[in-house]
């Protein structure tokens, strides 16, 4: 077995899985350290960066101290009540903030903080679970998170862990198209779609789309092809069904292959579908052709029926129902601006200035959801009606999660273009969740933008630690730390390598 950079095999007693990954072999193909470059901390301008990064390292390392202290092991903090919650979505498994944070707590060299978390996932990271899993929230934050840890130290735990685990997650695609079910069942292997959705007959664009990126990295690391044909399928089903206007609705049936609907949207339900096609293309080295041409027709299809500009002049991607539009724009699609910025250079030669603006302009508008609330924290929905812009119009949609998205995409506009305006931002964000969202024992969402009041809903998530944090923190990092030419981030912020294998061809597929 080839070892990690210093780290044993396991012994067999610790069910070793038979390993042909040769983790030096990959490390000396980045093209970048993955902590990058020290920048030269002499320059004046430099140390106000590096105090602002040293700020979001504090807020990460407090947030975790919270956890630890209060919630150790369970799925997320409640720092109100100062305990633990675990919630329904995982099956049974525990410890959902500590494997999102794996790679925060090492990109921020945290490293007291990332022994615990190593130590807990050794030690008391148990599989053998019965409850009903999501497949989509398993494999983006459990599988992401181990994947990340895995590919940043080499320690075999953390690959070990990911591939059993993504073998448990294989029963959802036991369907007659093989589009995987929303939930499938630990102890029984039995799969089913959410009750939401269409009446249980539907699965979930976003969910089924957003596989992809972990399991070929499974594939990669276990040498089992069964993960890669998975998502393959996936693929093949949608190449061949028909698109409305080239448009993806968001509910299609596992049983017949078909749309349950005709409803469309870059925000929930959709949203990671998109992001994980351009990023199948920067992972494979550019190879995956397919997944780049499925990506810009979809982009152009979105541009075309979705894409408006409000009176005001504000650029909003609108949500679709049967060719109706509803003028309004979820948080979660506010990260279309990053993956727009990402994929712009590699369009078409005419339309890259183009992508380039409107990555900015959907930027500027999400930003525009923040500054126009009184905390200057974003709703969880905004709409473009009535002489209103940017702005929920009722309670239900004013609440903020400690979302991630706005600031995900502040961090790809920042490394395009190095336009100081979306540091400024981002320091905005920071200075509003320090205000709003800190409370004595961790981070918490807020029920109401609108207020200055807050009315805190004791709730930290995990990924305000695995993304928020780190989408924040690499805006103020050098470039090469955890360099776009070397990593794509999977949509819970864990960075992914990008297959660079022009030194070595490798057996077991390529990504």
């Amino acid at each position: 077995a080839a070892r990690g950079s210093g780290s044993t095999a396991l012994r067999p007693q610790e069910g070793g899985i038979p390993f042909s990954f040769d983790f030096n072999a990959f490390r000396s193909r980045l093209r970048h350290p993955v902590l990058g470059t020290r920048a030269d901390e002499s320059k004046e301008p430099q140390s106000l960066v590096r105090a602002q990064r040293e700020k979001i390292k504090e807020m990460m390392q407090f947030a975790w101290r919270s956890y630890r202290l209060y919630a150790m092991g369970k799925n997320e903090l409640r720092p109100l009540t100062k305990d633990g919650y675990e919630g329904n979505m995982f099956g049974g498994l525990s410890g959902a903030t500590i494997i999102d944070s794996l790679d925060t707590l090492y990109l921020m060299e945290l490293q007291e903080e990332f022994q615990e978390a190593k130590a807990w996932v050794e030690e008391n990271f148990h599989l053998n679970v019965s409850g009903e899993a999501s497949l989509f929230e398993v494999n983006i934050r459990y599988i992401g998170g181990l994947l990340s840890a895995f590919y940043l130290t080499g320690e075999e735990v953390f690959r070990v862990k990911a591939i059993k685990l993504g073998e448990k997650l294989l029963p959802a695609f036991n369907t007659p198209t093989g589009i995987p079910k929303g939930v499938v069942n630990f102890k029984s292997g039995s799969n089913r779609s959410w009750g939401w959705a269409m009446a249980g007959s539907s699965s979930i664009l976003a969910e089924f789309g957003s596989l992809h990126l972990e399991f070929l990295h499974l594939t990669e690391l276990s040498g089992n092809q069964v993960f890669a044909e998975k998502v393959r399928n996936i693929r093949k089903v949608l190449r061949k069904i028909n698109k409305p206007f080239g448009l993806y609705p968001n509910f299609l049936s596992p049983v017949s292959g078909n749309w349950m609907q005709h409803h469309v949207s870059v925000g929930g339900l959709g949203d990671s579908f998109y992001e994980y096609l351009i990023k199948s293309w920067l992972m494979s080295a550019k190879t995956d052709v397919e997944a780049k041409d499925m990506y810009y027709e979809a982009l152009e299809a979105i541009e075309t029926y979705l894409v408006n500009v409000s009176p005001g002049g504000l650029t909003y991607i609108a949500e679709w129902r049967g060719g109706i539009l509803d003028h309004k724009m979820g948080h979660l699609a506010c990260f279309s601006g990053g993956m727009i910025a990402l994929g712009a250079e590699d369009a078409k030669e005419e339309k890259r200035a183009h992508y380039r603006e409107l990555a900015a302009q959907i930027t500027k508008t999400c930003h525009e959801s923040y500054a126009r609330s009184d905390t200057k924290l974003g709703p969880e929905a905004f709409w473009f009606n009535s002489g209103r812009e940017a702005v929920a119009t009722q309670l239900s949609e004013s609440y903020y999660i400690l979302r991630p998205e706005v600031v995900e995409s502040y961090m790809y506009l920042w490394r395009q273009t190095h336009d100081p305006i979306y540091r400024e931002w981002g320091w905005e964000v920071v200075l509003a969740l320090e205000k709003y969202c800190r409370t004595e024992a961790g981070f918490s969402g807020i029920q109401d933008v609108y207020s200055s009041v807050p009315n805190h809903d004791n709730k930290q998530q995990t990924f305000f630690l695995a993304e928020t944090l780190k989408y924040l923190y690499l805006l103020f990092s050098e470039d090469d730390m955890l360099s776009l030419e070397d990593w794509v981030f999977n949509t819970e912020a864990h960075p992914l390598p990008v297959n660079h294998s022009d030194s070595s061809s490798r057996a077991g597929g390529r990504l």
